[in-house]
């Protein structure tokens, strides 16, 4: 009887010995049927993420490869004589450099990302709301920052289309002067007086480029009205040729020195405009020496330089003499002028 009660008692706790072990063994049958699963994604993850690493090293050694490939072209053709005229060796380098910057940041974006994506759906993770959520993020973002990234797709265009550099003396409307520094974004300029510019990309509206191709020197020479005006074209033509056999001058002078003829023509004066094509960025320099050289021959050959207004006095066709002329007052002395009468003052009655 107490062997029965005690058998009786006996299954709560036996069902509780025996719950343990089945829990523990459906929990190795489970890890004994995924263990190879898990073993392949964690596998397949490491391959990814070495696969991704990898390639992103050898895409990024490329772009720098190629970047010293292109460095070293420029430095190698700044040693010619036209190289030196034409190619910028710190402009080739900013820009090279601004162009491996984004390739680079374009590159490991596109992998890195690639890869994340890859292993989130290895890991089973639906990717439909992370995307739906980056999405409406990217979008707010963009309106947040719309002046940034107008600023940088900016900035990518002007280094891709090599609308100027450093060195190159432009016009942005906002601001104007000699490019220092090109960024994705900012753009560097020193002004004339010594003051640096930042001028955001996305802010310029149009660019004038002083500095590409050629520039033009010219130079208004005005002397008396009375000179002998051959004479003064023939003492200006051999400045100019004297000018173009001379270094450094016969390199910053691509044409020769022309004397176009009269610009203006005064009572007093008339002014001789002359002109000359120049490389980029040397028309100041070459205006100014060709000045200082055609007013020392002026001097030797004692043709006056005046400095009366050389705008030409407009007649009208129709104009008659007298009024062509300019009117003459003359004051009659008072004691030639006829007294004047005289008139009584009213009498009384009169008023």
């Amino acid at each position: 009887m107490i062997y029965a009660t005690t058998s009786a008692a006996a299954p709560p706790y036996a069902a509780t010995q025996q719950g343990l072990p089945h829990s523990a063994t459906q929990a190795a049958d489970w890890v004994d049927k995924n263990w190879a699963n898990w073993l392949a994604a964690g596998l397949r993850i490491v391959l990814i993420v070495v696969i991704a690493v990898v390639l992103r090293a050898v895409v990024l050694r490329t772009i720098t490869r190629l970047i010293e490939r292109m460095n070293r072209g420029a430095e190698a053709a700044a040693g010619t004589t036209l190289g030196g005229l034409l190619v910028n060796a710190e402009r080739r380098r900013q820009r090279s450099a601004a162009i491996g910057s984004v390739l680079k940041s374009v590159t490991s974006f596109v992998i890195l990302g690639t890869a994340a994506l890859t292993v989130l759906s290895v890991l089973k993770i639906n990717l439909a709301p992370l995307l739906a959520s980056a999405g409406v993020a990217g979008v707010a973002i963009g309106f947040g920052a719309r002046n940034l990234v107008t600023d940088f797709l900016s900035g990518v265009f002007m280094i891709l289309e090599d609308q100027y550099g450093v060195g190159d003396v432009i016009d942005a409307g906002v601001a104007s002067g000699t490019v220092i520094e090109v960024g994705l974004r900012v753009t560097k300029l020193r002004g004339d007086n010594g003051e640096i510019w930042y001028v955001r990309n996305g802010e310029v509206q149009r660019i004038g480029n002083l500095s590409q191709g050629w520039a033009t020197a010219m130079v208004d020479v005005q002397v008396g009205a009375g000179e002998d005006l051959d004479r003064a074209r023939s003492v200006i033509s051999a400045v100019a040729e004297g000018l173009a056999k001379e270094d450094p001058w016969d390199e910053k002078l691509w044409e020769p020195v022309q004397v176009l003829g009269l610009e203006s023509v005064g009572v007093e004066s008339v002014v001789i405009q002359t002109q000359a094509r120049t490389m980029p960025g040397e028309s100041e320099a070459v205006a100014r020496e060709l000045r200082w050289r055609i007013k020392k021959a002026f001097d030797q050959a004692g043709i006056e330089i005046t400095s009366g207004s050389p705008a030409a006095a407009a007649q009208e066709p129709g104009a008659t003499a007298a009024e062509r002329e300019p009117t003459q007052v003359s004051e009659t002395p008072a004691s030639a002028r006829p007294a004047a009468a005289e008139i009584p003052p009213p009498s009384a009655g009169e008023r």
